[in-house]
């Protein structure tokens, strides 16, 4: 079974590309435009090991949206990709296991390092 990856980015184009390099290393991917879509498709039925979490959407943020689909899927596991120079992961995720090593800033200069922390997460599935 592939992986199954969530991709949440008010970009068009990063969640684009996300979604097309993530499918030809061979992972099923979904992508929502904010974080409101992002729950409705999972609170709908859409599962997924993986989510990527933009942190700058428009309505609900990034660590607002992981809070919520935790408490729906507490097993899907997190990527944080973010532009916000400075972020700093709060202690409520990190008390739910996203650890710095799941935090990518944008623009990514390489691929390789975030699918193999995706793959390494989505191992437990």
């Amino acid at each position: 079974m592939s992986l199954r990856v969530l991709v949440v980015d008010d970009e068009s184009g990063v969640a684009g590309s996300l979604q097309a390099y993530l499918e030809d290393e061979g992972m099923e991917v979904r992508s929502a435009g904010s974080a409101e879509d992002a729950l409705e498709l999972v609170r709908a039925g859409a599962a997924f090991d993986v989510c990527i979490m933009d942190m700058r959407l428009p309505g609900m943020d990034g660590d607002a949206a992981i809070r919520r689909l935790h408490r729906v899927r507490p097993r899907m596991q997190y990527i944080i990709h973010t532009g916000t120079a400075g972020y700093d992961l709060p202690e409520d995720l990190r008390a739910m296991g996203i650890g710095s090593d799941q935090l990518f800033m944008k623009p990514l200069p390489e691929m390789a390092p975030m699918v193999a922390t995706i793959r390494s997460l989505g191992a437990e599935f």
